[in-house]
């Protein structure tokens, strides 16, 4: 019997400064007859932090799925690197973007540092695979995990386990990061050590795009916002354009204020009471 080679698979080259890494236009999704998704658009290039921004069942889950090529939309277009997601197999879609859903639920108790090391999966069989054991620990003390590497994913707090799952995404190391509220499940310390990883994966050539409740927070450290409301792109553009008043307000249906903050000047947005 001969021997089977394993195929080697090529390692995707990494884009240009500025370039497009992935752009939706017009994307429309029903399920069940209820549209979720009804002309919702959004650009990312590389080197950008782009924050999706709205109410409740506006649809910012559902896009970023569609944007990860997990769910095929029913209209419009959507490209990664020029091509749709439907075009490339999975293997070599998780070589170009890394997905963080919402909620990380594991059945089996594998250590935490086990769980970071999955990310490392689509790279085995290509010469980055000589990268997992630094790619894991980078992104383990990136997200303030080491501490707890050893320990069972099940028995980690809620905040424990929402930062051993963005390492994972970290440690897969594509150029495109698209979160999935990162910052939900944890304290304020955390929550700026998140985007302030996102913001440096950005600064270091990725595009990011993260879904945000909290809009302030989605001004201090994004480059651009889109802001969606029942399923479709109604804002996008620089913090400034979108985070106004009048718009905020229609769109959450509750009157807001934004302020420039006194030191840095970025806008805060407060619920009027």
């Amino acid at each position: 019997m001969g021997v089977r080679l394993r195929r080697h698979r090529e390692i995707p080259e990494r884009p240009e400064p500025g370039s497009e890494l992935l752009a939706a236009e017009g994307v429309r999704l029903s399920l069940g007859g209820r549209p979720l998704l009804d002309g919702a658009a959004v650009r990312v290039a590389a080197g950008e932090l782009v924050a999706l921004l709205g109410p409740n069942g506006a649809g910012k889950s559902t896009l970023l799925s569609v944007l990860a090529g997990d769910v095929r939309p029913d209209g419009g277009s959507v490209t990664l690197r020029g091509r749709p997601p439907a075009d490339y197999g999975a293997a070599e879609l998780a070589l170009h973007r890394a997905l963080l859903p919402q909620s990380a639920a594991l059945s089996f108790p594998f250590p935490a540092d086990e769980v970071v090391r999955m990310g490392r999966a689509p790279w085995a069989g290509t010469a980055a695979a000589a990268e997992d054991a630094a790619a894991v620990a980078e992104a383990m003390a990136a997200t303030e995990s080491t501490a707890f590497a050893g320990r069972p994913f099940t028995a980690l707090s809620g905040g424990e386990r929402a930062r051993v799952a963005l390492a994972r995404v970290l440690a897969q190391r594509t150029p495109l990061l698209l979160l999935d509220e990162p910052t939900a499940a944890l304290d304020l310390r955390h929550q700026e050590l998140v985007l302030r990883v996102a913001r440096a994966r950005a600064a270091a050539g990725d595009g990011v795009v993260v879904v945000l409740h909290d809009l302030s927070l989605a001004a201090a450290y994004a480059d651009r916002v889109v802001l969606l409301t029942g399923g479709a792109t109604v804002a996008d553009g620089p913090v400034a354009e979108v985070l106004r008043a009048p718009l905020l307000s229609e769109v959450y249906g509750h009157p807001v204020e934004v302020l420039a903050h006194p030191r840095t000047g970025v806008p805060l947005v407060l619920p009027e009471r």
